[in-house]
């Protein structure tokens, strides 16, 4: 390898950012020379050394209508990146989920001779079949982190690699950690995530605030509900939401971040459809799944993933409905408050439901996932150098 290792990385979203840095951690304590990192990501990259052109907080955008307004500023940015790239001749191109862009950036490094790796699979599973072949010509290794990926890449020449998922370790670390205090009351503990985006919670957490109501009515005992604002300016927002709520359940506290502490300690939680899915499933929280979309993103969306099962990732990795999951119409007051009200009071669901996360759980991997990765990278590279000198190139 050469002693000075130039890696373009790029992470568009927080969730990104995280197994951004995570991934530069692991690498730099792999490798023997300097590793320098250049490209888009957040604070977590950055504080790891990491050159960024662009930050999380101007490219983590959710949704049509919001890409369409963002268009502008997204063209732009990709037209910079592609010069940056050329001028700095990186040895690799390693891409972070956030697929929309990075794929295209990928494509553009490998059309410019430069290695590309791409880290969480696009759910190309899912739609966009056809994506499938066009990922093998421009993607030299692709990781993995949900076990049923790689097969989807059967008869094609791309190089893939089942690393495991990072949140495997995140889970342990919660676990192992002295539990926090929350503000709980009662007998029965509900979580309610409503999302991360302000767009998602101001949608979501309505709904969820009345399902919280009448499942009050519903419970011979006394509950409770605790949110977890993901960053101060969503508390914010969600304190907000809530003083202009008029049905809302009596016993409601907001905290700041602390998701999965949160999730280990409750009976059941409300979680948006999202990562925070998979938390829940780590934290063995029996959950229903809710999401609504803005209306041109769910007409789009049902177009695109017409006959998929499943929405959430713990139903897709059982392929069977380990979590209920209300979408859209179906997304009630009541409806929800109906499948709460089941996992907290019926002892056989809630056993069978258990099971079954802890069958989902045991098939992300056995942890030390970014480690992983950083091995899978830095094979590829050792691999791809030796290749280059046999060949003479």
């Amino acid at each position: 390898m050469s002693k000075i290792l130039k890696i373009y990385i790029c992470a568009g979203e927080a969730s990104g950012d995280l197994h951004g840095s995570a991934l530069m951690r692991e690498l730099k304590a792999l490798y023997s020379g300097t590793m320098v990192f250049r490209g888009f990501g957040g604070d977590a990259m950055k504080a790891e050394g990491a050159e960024l052109l662009y930050h999380t907080d101007q490219t983590g955008i959710c949704g049509i209508t919001p890409v369409i307004k963002e268009l502008p500023f997204l063209l732009r940015m990709m037209k910079t990146l592609k010069r940056d790239i050329l001028q700095w001749q990186p040895h690799l191109m390693l891409t972070i989920d956030y697929p929309g862009m990075n794929l295209r950036l990928a494509d553009f490094a490998h059309r410019n001779k430069i290695s590309t790796i791409h880290y969480i699979c696009p759910q190309v599973w899912a739609w966009h079949r056809g994506r499938i072949p066009k990922l093998a010509r421009f993607l030299d290794r692709l990781i993995c982190i949900f076990p049923f990926e790689p097969a989807h890449f059967d008869g094609t020449d791309l190089d893939v690699v089942f690393t495991g998922h990072p949140l495997v370790d995140r889970a342990a670390e919660t676990k192992a950690q002295i539990a926090p205090e929350f503000p709980w009351r009662g007998q029965h503990k509900i979580a309610l995530l409503p999302g991360s985006r302000a767009g998602e919670i101001s949608r979501i957490l309505p709904r969820m605030l009345e399902a919280g109501a009448r499942l009050e009515e519903k419970l011979s005992t006394e509950s409770s509900f605790i949110i977890p604002a993901p960053t101060r300016g969503m508390l914010e927002l969600a304190r907000t939401i809530i003083d202009k709520s008029e049905c809302k359940p009596r016993n409601l506290s907001l905290v700041e971040g602390q998701a999965r502490a949160l999730l280990l300690q409750a009976d059941a939680a409300a979680v948006a459809s999202g990562t925070a899915t998979l938390e829940a499933s780590l934290m063995r929280c029996p959950t229903v799944l809710v999401y609504c979309a803005g209306a041109l993103t769910a007409v789009i969306a049902r177009v695109l993933i017409k006959g998929v099962r499943f929405l959430g990732l713990a139903n897709i990795i059982a392929d069977k409905e380990v979590m209920p999951e209300l979408l859209q119409e179906s997304f009630t007051p009541e409806n929800l408050a109906a499948h709460l009200h089941a996992l907290l009071t019926d002892e056989t669901l809630r056993r069978r439901t258990l099971t079954q996360l802890d069958a989902v759980n045991a098939m992300l991997g056995a942890g030390n996932a970014p480690a992983r990765a950083a091995e899978a990278i830095l094979d590829f590279i050792s691999t791809h150098n030796k290749e280059k000198r046999m060949t003479g190139l």
